[in-house]
């Protein structure tokens, strides 16, 4: 079944878990509690090849192969709190004390490594678009408090192979009114 081509207009919201080897479904996935943060700015996603070519001085005998494949989804992350700060510093270890949260943030021995699924879900009157991605924020993070706007954290997750193809992005979409892809 062929899918129409369409106008893509506005933004979604970004879903985020802890990776554990496979990708959960999306009623799973996409529930409240695993919103990373309401997004403001949209988000972005980066798919960038390198390649290697090989010809002669002539120009005569070419040939061309991908040596490796970046991928990154950027997004601002508008509503956060402390565990979100954990999702995007693998460094960050949070605390309770009470209703009291505290975030300590830095140490290289602190590293933990995680990966996570991230998943972008975009919904219009025409359907909805998934993008998924596993991955880390690896771009740090800023955090400025302006006394006339929001304060949104700029996150960019790098994606790291989700199968054994070497998968980096999974895209799927579906018209509305179908079943959960």
């Amino acid at each position: 079944m062929a899918l129409n081509k369409k106008i893509v207009l506005g933004s979604g919201k970004l879903y985020c878990v802890e990776f554990t080897n496979t990708i959960p479904d999306d009623k799973t996935l996409e529930t409240d509690e695993n919103i990373l943060g309401l997004i403001s700015g949209g988000a972005t996603l980066s798919y960038e090849p390198e390649f290697y070519t090989a010809k002669d001085d002539l120009g005569l005998a070419v040939k061309k192969m991908i040596t490796n494949e970046t991928a990154t989804l950027k997004s601002g992350i508008m509503t956060w709190n402390a565990d979100t700060l954990q999702k995007l510093c693998n460094t960050a270890r949070v605390t309770s004390d009470g209703n009291k949260k505290v975030v300590k943030i830095g140490g290289v021995g602190n590293y933990d490594g995680k990966k996570y699924v991230l998943r972008f879900v975009h919904t219009d009157d025409e359907g909805t678009i998934r993008i998924s991605i596993v991955g880390a924020n690896e771009a740090g993070f800023e955090i400025a408090f302006a006394k006339d706007e929001e304060t949104v954290i700029d996150a960019e997750f790098s994606a790291f192979p989700m199968d054994d193809e070497g998968t980096l992005i999974l895209y799927s979409e579906a018209p509305k009114g179908s079943e959960t892809i």
